[in-house]
């Protein structure tokens, strides 16, 4: 299996992983913010579905951090259907792009890097960012879905304690 291989089955994996979390989300709880200096519910979830650009650009050669300044859509469901948007488009370019493509450079934030090194970086940051989310999850009173294995929310934890 090559590198992009892997990634792209990381990448699909972990963006149902991230899908799950974002659809288990109260939409009326879309405007809780857990501290003052944090992100609203929203805003935080845009910023997942803004990160499905960011590895778009990776992939195409050209990263602009402005995206992250975009506003949310009006919706929790509609920052879903941007995100669900935005990862189909990252998987269709990612397919078509030559594996030697991904070994040229990309200017990360000032620093030169290879596209694939860029990629596993934004994957980690979605990672992050989706850990960040699922405590807004549990603070907005919602079932926490499987991340990595059983939650206490789910049967399988669940039947165990019985």
């Amino acid at each position: 299996m090559s590198e992009k291989q892997y990634f792209l089955s990381a990448h699909q994996r972990e963006c149902q992983t991230t899908l799950n979390l974002l659809k288990a989300f109260p939409a009326t709880k879309s405007d809780l913010r857990p501290a003052e200096k944090s992100r609203t519910a929203k805003e935080l979830a845009f910023v997942l579905a803004n990160q499905e650009l960011f590895f778009k650009q990776a992939i195409e050669g050209a990263i602009d951090f402005a995206i992250f300044g975009n506003q949310p859509p009006a919706s929790m469901s509609d920052v879903i259907a941007v995100f669900e948007k935005n990862s189909k488009a990252v998987d269709t370019v990612l397919e078509k792009t030559p594996d030697a493509d991904l070994d040229k450079t990309v200017n990360f934030g000032g620093e030169e890097m290879r596209r694939m090194a860029a990629l596993w970086g934004n994957l980690f940051d979605l990672v992050h960012h989706r850990g960040q989310f699922s405590v807004y999850l549990r603070i907005a009173g919602a079932k926490m879905p499987s991340i990595y294995g059983p939650s206490a929310d789910t049967e399988a934890t669940t039947a165990k304690k019985a």
